[in-house]
């Protein structure tokens, strides 16, 4: 099936004089995650990962990704004629270098201008126009291909309430227009899926597990303009978007309003978000700012209603999270318990708790050697028993009305080597040591990556991943521009100075290959501790309340500062979430949360 799929793409290709055809995973907005309309990579490859990048000539064909995937893309694109390439491994060239070395002058690069960010694609322009290869940008090839392609989404917008959201849509706009001011921009053209959702105050169900809304939105100094489907607003919503000055337009009409900018305006656009049509649409006199979008930072500070909510959102999670391991550890070879069942009943518990939305992404639950792909999902052919032995991990999350979730908990199922459990101690120490990180203000998360990874490399180990990411408010679990990586890659714009109110993932991890993965996550939001003659000092706060599997550590390993890290966090999780327990789960949550 894939292989027919590609041949009917090259004979496209070829009848519209396109030598390579590059298909992102990205939407129209530069989304991490895209809705079904727009999983062209995976409909041409069979590669089902959430992030990759096909590139198909009239010969090869390739997908780039990265190593949270290797495992599973090498499985799933076996048999299909696609190739494989290991983004950062040694001797594999980046799609930059395969393309300028695959195409010759006279011939031309094509992908769809929606859903390619006009940094990339202006970078690809400009380093192949030195070989003399031309660019096509207006054509989605795949759309032609595609005969049973899903629709567009068009879920109901809601109005996220200033007890939840913290702010104001008016009071948003007035300090977005303050920054525009700052920058001289008298447009500013906004893409950019998860920014929108957060200056309007609006969500929605458009991208799975995204609450977010198909839309553009142009802000100006007296109006703004939603781009985006009617059928999706209510008539209550549209008055309350009208009533701050707020209309509404259908969706693709943002392609022909930015023709008619005129020349005198200055536009202010960040090309890493904003797609390459959008811009080129642009006329050339326009005099265009290219920089990072002006509510990154704004949204990534969460102001003092929505952390108190997040600590809201956490305790509920908590519990169902709580209640779960508890289930899953009474009832492990009793009665047959699978990957996806077991994910089914963590949902069901988490859909017992007070505002719950839905999930923050798709259940990761893995057990024994499929927890060694991190960013694993089961499947009915994969779906493995899990049996009252080993590790499995489960990394999972959920969307609140009071925030965003994201938890990452590996437990002992039964007897474990000691291999496992030293692995899991050194994880577990690297996981603390973050956590209780104190630092002045100015670090960014590239400062303190080593905290985390230090006790696995001590012991010549590693993990292929980021330690920690930026989350929103009931919004994508994944959100710059905070995070903790051990070097600084510029594309993901992670490294920012941590501020108070950002609120982070903390999840060191061990994989190996075959045999079993780990991870401990937290989050963990960054708060003032003291100030001194040095300058203002940070801490972390641990916004998760779930024990830490007393049973999977190698107690050996553990120093007496880890000891009394692990001891504090345990009495604050059972002091957070013991009242709402069962008498026997609360006994239970005793004992697992004791002093060691």
């Amino acid at each position: 099936m894939i292989k027919e799929r590609i041949e009917e793409l090259r004979k496209l290709m070829s009848k519209n004089n396109i030598d390579a055809y590059l298909i992102p995973t990205n939407d129209f907005h530069g989304s991490e995650y895209v809705g079904d309309y727009f999983k062209c990579r995976r409909y041409i490859t069979g590669f089902t990962g959430s992030a990759g990048t096909a590139v198909i000539t009239s010969t090869e064909a390739r997908l780039w990704t990265d190593g949270r995937y290797f495992i599973q893309a090498a499985a799933e694109l076996e048999g299909t004629g696609v190739e494989l390439m290991k983004m950062g491994e040694e001797g594999v060239p980046t799609i930059k270098e395969y393309l300028k070395k695959a195409l010759h002058s006279g011939q031309t690069l094509g992908f769809d201008g929606r859903c390619v960010d006009y940094v990339y694609a202006k970078e690809l322009e400009e380093l192949l126009s030195d070989n003399g290869v031309k660019i096509a940008y207006e054509k989605d090839l795949v759309d032609e291909i595609w005969e049973e392609r899903p629709a567009l989404s068009k879920e109901p917008v809601m109005i996220l309430d200033v007890k939840y959201c913290g702010k104001l849509r008016s009071e948003k706009l007035r300090e977005i227009r303050e920054l525009m001011a700052e920058k001289k921009a008298d447009i500013y053209v906004l893409t950019s899926l998860d920014d929108i959702a957060w200056l309007f105050n609006i969500r929605g169900n458009d991208v799975h597990c995204n609450p977010v809304v198909l839309s553009y939105a142009v802000i100006e100094d007296q109006k703004a303009t939603l781009y985006a489907s009617k059928e999706a607003f209510s008539d209550e919503v549209m008055a309350q978007l009208s009533n701050d000055g707020i209309d509404l337009k259908p969706y693709n009409d943002i392609y022909e309003d930015v023709k008619n900018i005129s020349s005198a305006k200055r536009v202010f656009i960040d090309g890493s978000k904003a797609n390459y049509a959008i811009v080129k649409n642009i006329p050339s006199g326009v005099n265009v700012i290219n920089e990072i979008n002006l509510t990154l930072l704004p949204k990534a500070i969460k102001n003092p209603t929505e952390v108190e909510n997040e600590r809201i959102a956490h305790i509920k999670d908590g519990v169902a999270v709580t209640r779960f391991m508890y289930w899953l550890k009474k009832n492990v070879g009793k009665m047959k318990i699978t990957e996806i069942s077991a994910a089914q009943y963590l949902e069901h518990l988490r859909e017992e708790g007070e505002n719950y939305m839905g999930p923050s992404f798709e259940p990761i639950v893995a057990y024994g050697a499929n927890a060694a792909m991190c960013h694993y999902s089961a499947t009915p052919e994969s779906d493995t028993e899990l049996l009252p032995e080993g590790f499995v991990l489960f990394d999972t999350g959920g969307q609140y009305l009071e925030g965003t979730t994201d938890i990452t908990r590996t437990i002992a199922l039964g007897p474990c080597s000691e291999e496992q459990k030293v692995h899991f101690t050194a994880v577990l120490r690297g996981h603390l040591n973050l956590a209780a990180a104190k630092f002045i203000h100015g670090v960014r998360g590239v400062n303190l990556d080593y905290l985390a990874r230090g006790p696995l490399w001590e012991m010549g180990l590693d993990y292929n991943h980021g330690t920690g990411h930026g989350v929103g408010y009931f919004l994508n679990v994944h959100e710059g521009p905070n995070g903790f990586r051990w070097k600084i890659v510029a594309e993901r714009n992670d490294s920012a100075i941590l501020e108070e109110g950002m609120i982070t993932s903390n999840e060191p991890g061990f994989y190996l290959e075959g045999k079993y993965g780990i991870r401990t996550e937290n989050m963990i939001a960054c708060v003032k501790d003291e100030k001194t003659e040095y300058g203002q000092f940070m801490r972390f706060e641990n916004l998760t309340m779930v024990p830490i599997d007393l049973e999977a550590i190698h107690m050996p390993s553990m120093t007496d500062v880890d000891k009394a890290r692990l001891n504090s966090y345990h009495r604050e999780v059972y002091e957070k979430i013991s009242p709402y327990m069962n008498d026997e789960e609360r006994a239970w949550l005793k004992e697992v949360t004791k002093e060691v």
